[in-house]
């Protein structure tokens, strides 16, 4: 199945606009530091998810959704991070930890697929 295709790449591609939405209110002097950095974690989530899908091979394809994961787990701290300092409300942040957790979930769900696929296919 093509990466715009998947519910995953949707999912992720909506929490990527609800980033940018946010962080347009952010202080500007956040601008280049927190802001920038929140961008590019979340860019990076369908970005990894769509050049995994395209290497045609599990173990590059399982090598992208781990990079997927680990920007979404950097997301997750500067999220935690703008909540502390004030520049999230309390129910953009609670919607936001939600978002986080069915995209979390979602994305271990492809990975634990790919890696019985793997598997199975060296069986």
């Amino acid at each position: 199945m093509a990466f715009f295709e998947m519910e995953i790449y949707e999912v992720s591609m909506s929490f990527v606009e609800r980033i940018y939405k946010l962080t347009r209110s952010f202080p500007e002097e956040e601008r280049y530091c927190l802001v920038s950095q929140m961008r590019r974690a979340a860019v990076s989530v369908p970005s990894n998810i769509a050049e995994g899908n395209g290497r045609g091979h599990s173990k590059e394809y399982l090598h992208f959704l781990y990079n997927a994961r680990g920007s979404l787990m950097e997301l997750r701290t500067q999220i935690d991070i703008s909540k502390r300092l004030g520049y999230l409300k309390e129910a953009d942040y609670s919607s936001l930890i939600e978002s986080y957790e069915t995209l979390r979930k979602m994305l271990m769900n492809l990975i634990s697929s790919i890696r019985r696929k793997s598997i199975s296919k060296s069986s």
